[in-house]
């Protein structure tokens, strides 16, 4: 029986096991099993794996996609630059971490885009910002970056105004503003600004419509959550499982 699995802490929420059970009896296929490692620390990464010899690959969420790093031998090109692994492939006893953030949300994009989304609006600098911004330069759209803390290349919230949300086609939700419960929030934009050029993209997929959404759909813009990224990663992880 060939095994897979999903680290983090908690994991009271994970969307990744349901996702391959109904998957594997979807396709029928009866020689594979997905569970759950709630482990509360690191530590115990290592003899996870020694546990679990039929243990052929993992998905890594909150808070362990960058403290996996330290355990692992071989990267993608993706996960090298954005500094962050959300899953895990063993193969002769060596682990390779990967990034499926990154195509998940190119492909749910890519049929999105027009001829004027050339560039972008990212709201928020966590790691999912990163994995965005590593998307958007394959593609070759360029961005910028808007964060309540100045780091270097970003801007704050108060200098988005009419000239940089014309320009900015592209806006993409990285922050958590808005998902469930508090979904009377949204990131502290001009909205105003918002015309049918636009399209609103938001990684929050709970709930289906976010308040960010909204505001841009009122105002003609196309709009598009995070569900389907987070299908098309679990899709990546297991086509790098089966490579």
């Amino acid at each position: 029986m060939r095994l897979f699995g999903l680290i983090g802490f908690p994991l009271s929420h994970s969307f990744s096991k349901g996702f391959f059970a109904e998957k594997f009896q979807r396709e029928g296929i009866t020689d594979c099993r997905y569970e759950n490692f709630p482990i509360p620390s690191i530590d115990q990464f290592q003899a996870l794996w020694n546990d679990h010899p039929e243990l052929e690959g993992m998905n890594v969420t909150i808070p362990y996609k960058q403290e996996v790093i330290p355990f692992l031998h071989h990267f993608s090109d993706a996960a090298k630059a954005i500094g962050a692994v959300n899953c895990i492939r063993r193969r002769d006893n060596e682990l390779t971490g990967h990034n499926t953030d990154v195509i998940g949300f190119s492909r749910s994009l890519q049929p999105l885009l027009q001829p004027q989304h050339t560039k972008a609006l990212i709201l928020g600098a966590g790691g999912a910002a990163k994995a965005v911004k590593y998307a958007l330069q394959r593609l070759g759209i360029s961005y910028t970056e808007v964060s309540r803390k100045y780091f270097d290349g970003t801007i704050g919230y108060d200098a988005v105004n009419e000239t940089v949300m014309r320009e900015h086609t592209l806006i993409v939700n990285t922050t958590p503003l808005g998902m469930y419960p508090n979904v009377t929030e949204a990131p502290p934009i001009p909205y105003e600004f918002i015309t049918d050029r636009h399209l609103l993209y938001d990684l929050i997929y709970n709930p289906a419509e976010t308040l960010f959404m909204k505001k841009g759909a009122e105002r003609g813009a196309s709009v598009k959550n995070g569900h389907e990224m987070l299908i098309l990663q679990a899709e990546a992880s297991w086509e790098i499982w089966n490579a």
